[in-house]
């Protein structure tokens, strides 16, 4: 590996000493968060920010309470595959509800600690390797997972031993429709909603380490394209034994999205039926278990869950929940579609090209939404008065703005071509940030963006620092491709692999075809009931569309790569497109989504028994015969998000069919590809590219 490469695997994709995982305390006083302690620690230590005095106090360090690093109990290994996280040490805490303290599992061993001068965690005994601790309102008792058996301390065991998984989220639901815990206390600290998932009707899948055939395999439950989902309820345990069951129409609406406490008297609770047109924020009784229906969100092809913080019921009663204004009203944007929009008891609260992203909470009154007023590439950070629609910016400078609130206090991130930085701003007007102790980004890449092609196609173009205007470059298109995720973005560190493609002597291309997000409702949803002839189609003529203004893209030497869906997007660009795709590397990805999860796939593509034609046309396996392009596959064989045998049985399938290909198969590899494998595979995809496509 060359220097770049060395950097960005020690520092964890220059990832290594940022602050994440933040939360409010003590009415926005405090500020916790996990950090390592530089560039090239991978350990998170778990911090506190006194927003008073701009001060920062390191509560507990990994290494002194453990330090030879332990083995992750299995539940958490597979959440933090679930959640993309790759840092090691403290990977999560959860706080009181005063905010003054908080626990966290180490190594399956459970910790407390508070925020005074003298606080040092303090080990609590467990019944076995914990999973997703949690306290109760004002710290006295935590409940944790353990064995699939939800216990608090002190108390013990509380879930009965009834063969299903207690207080956990199943593979949908923190894979697909981001709910990744299972447990939460009521506001007294006395009772705990518990979810009981019952997966015994799904199907198994297994990974063996063939790299240690000494090494039993190990299994987990999937839910299959089409096949059975997980059976998830909602249980109140109560004091001396008491449980109440949460009564929905589950079989109509079988996925929880979200729930929660409102208060001791009501519960609340997202749910959604299996293709995803209809989500119900629904109230719910603890003490009987009845529910009723608040709000009900529905879509002809499904409700689009990249708008979190809705549904949700405001302050005085009403109802906020996502919406699509029509196309008249989207202030003429490129596609002519809606706009993503809020409404309030079903009435529009806004429109005119403002694609709302996100719902952060409340400040003085206003809602603070995270949306979309320009390219899409960026975004900013407004306040919206729910009674008239009027906005006002809070951040709106270049780049992509965030923000998290709490009793006047804003936590505000912007990243640009010049970084990322962070700003606490309190309620009395100081200002004070948590330190960045990452490594600093190696280039300040500047893609060229553009939109293409009658749909308003975004697209980034990187050339070599230093190009020549004149000299043909071999374009090298590297991206994504599919539905829930924005490559073309103004956010920096997404820019630093592809300005080292680049700087390699390719012109590199990064397409965001219909289907992904933050265009348009319209164009979102122009990926349903099929991925591959939106996602070719958009690819191709965007690639023409960029040559046809920057003459030096030499589009007789095109490569393309990617990973997961861009595995997919990879391969399927030279099985189908030979000739326009000169070579490719797919890594990890889906070839054929009967094989996929429940919730993703058929959220796009339908039940595959009642369309199967939809899963054929998006099938892989039945193109082998037709590859006549240099093809690499790359797939890791401890992936349970898109499992080796997808790519597998695509290789079988080309043997079959006579077809020359090159298969890495990466023993102990995960999805994420972490510890530096990444840039390991970087480098011989370069060898790869430069032979393929000379």
């Amino acid at each position: 590996m060359d220097d770049f490469l060395r950097l960005s695997a020690s520092t964890g994709r220059f990832t290594y000493g940022a602050p994440r995982a933040f939360s409010f305390g003590e009415d926005g006083r405090l500020l916790w968060f996990l950090r390592s302690t530089g560039p090239t620690d991978a350990f998170d230590s778990l911090w506190v920010l006194d927003t008073a005095t701009g001060s920062e106090t390191r509560l507990a360090d990994p290494r002194e309470l453990s330090p030879e690093p332990g083995v992750l109990p299995a539940a958490e290994r597979r959440l933090r595959e679930r959640i993309r996280l790759v840092a090691a040490g403290i990977g999560s805490y959860a706080l009181s509800g005063d905010g003054r303290s908080a626990v966290f599992p180490l190594y399956g061993r459970l910790y407390r600690v508070g925020c005074g001068p003298d606080g040092r965690p303090e080990e609590i005994p467990a019944a076995g390797p914990v999973f997703d601790p949690r306290p109760n309102a004002d710290g006295s008792r935590t409940a944790y997972v353990t064995g699939d058996a939800l216990h608090t301390c002190p108390g013990g065991r509380v879930s009965p031993a009834d063969g299903a998984r207690w207080g956990v989220a199943e593979f949908a639901a923190a894979e697909e429709l981001g709910r990744d815990r299972g447990h939460w206390w009521s506001p007294d600290g006395q009772t705990l909603l518990a979810a009981r998932v019952d997966e015994s009707a799904l199907q198994r899948r297994y990974f063996a380490d063939p790299a240690h055939p000494e090494l039993p395999a190990e299994d987990f439950a999937y839910p299959e394209a089409g096949g059975p989902n997980a059976e998830v309820q909602l249980w109140v345990l109560g004091p001396a034994g008491t449980r109440v069951r949460l009564d929905w129409d589950a079989s109509t609406y079988p996925y929880v999205s979200d729930a929660d406490w409102d208060s001791a008297e009501e519960i609340l609770l997202t749910v959604q039926d299996r293709l995803q047109k209809c989500v119900l924020l629904l109230s719910a009784d603890p003490a009987t278990g009845r529910t009723r229906e608040l709000s009900r969100t529905t879509h002809p092809h499904w409700v689009d869950p990249m708008l979190p913080g809705t549904p949700a019921r405001l302050a005085d009663g009403r109802m906020l929940t996502a919406a699509d204004t029509p196309p008249a009203a989207a202030g003429g944007a490129p596609t002519g579609g809606a706009a993503r929009a809020l409404a309030i008891d079903g009435k529009l609260l806004t429109g005119d090209g403002i694609q709302v992203r996100r719902v952060a909470g409340t400040h003085h009154d206003r809602l603070l939404i995270e949306a979309g007023q320009r390219d899409p590439a960026e975004q900013q950070v407004l306040l919206l008065d729910p009674a008239t629609g009027e906005l006002a910016p809070l951040a709106d400078g270049p780049g992509v703005h965030s923000v998290q609130a709490c009793a006047g206090t804003l936590l505000l991130t912007t990243a640009d071509a010049d970084g990322i930085r962070r700003t606490v701003r309190t309620a009395d007007g100081r200002t004070c940030a948590p330190a960045d102790l990452s490594a600093p980004l190696p280039y300040r890449a500047a893609p060229l963006l553009e939109r293409v092609t009658e749909h308003g196609v975004p697209t980034a173009l990187v050339l070599p620092r230093g190009h020549v205007p004149g000299r043909r470059l071999p374009v090298l298109v590297d991206g994504y491709g599919g539905p829930g995720f924005q490559d073309v973005s103004a956010e920096p560190r997404r820019w630093q692999h592809r300005q080292w493609w680049a700087d390699r002597g390719f012109a590199v291309v990064t397409v965001d075809n219909r289907g992904t997000p933050y265009v348009s409702p319209d164009f979102t949803h122009a990926m349903y009931r099929g991925f591959s002839e939106v996602t070719l189609e958009d690819q191709v003529a965007a690639l023409h569309a960029l040559a046809e203004r920057h003459p030096d893209l030499d589009l007789g030497r095109v490569g393309v790569r990617g990973w997961s869906y861009g595995g997919y997007l990879s391969a399927m660009a030279v099985l189908r497109r030979p000739d326009v795709f000169h070579a490719a590397s797919a890594g990890a990805a889906p070839t054929d989504f009967r094989n996929y999860d429940t919730a993703y796939t058929e959220r796009y593509l339908g039940l595959p028994q009642e369309h199967p034609e939809v899963y054929e046309r998006d099938s892989l396996i039945p193109d082998a015969p037709n590859l006549i392009r240099p093809l690499l596959l790359i797939t890791g064989l401890a992936d349970d998000n898109v499992h080796p045998s997808h790519t597998l049985r695509l290789s079988q399938a080309l043997t079959d069919a006579g077809r020359p290909h090159q298969l890495l198969a990466l023993p102990g590899v995960t999805h994420m590809t972490p510890n530096g494998t990444k840039e390991k595979l970087m480098a011989l995809e370069l060898e790869f590219f430069r032979r393929e496509l000379a």
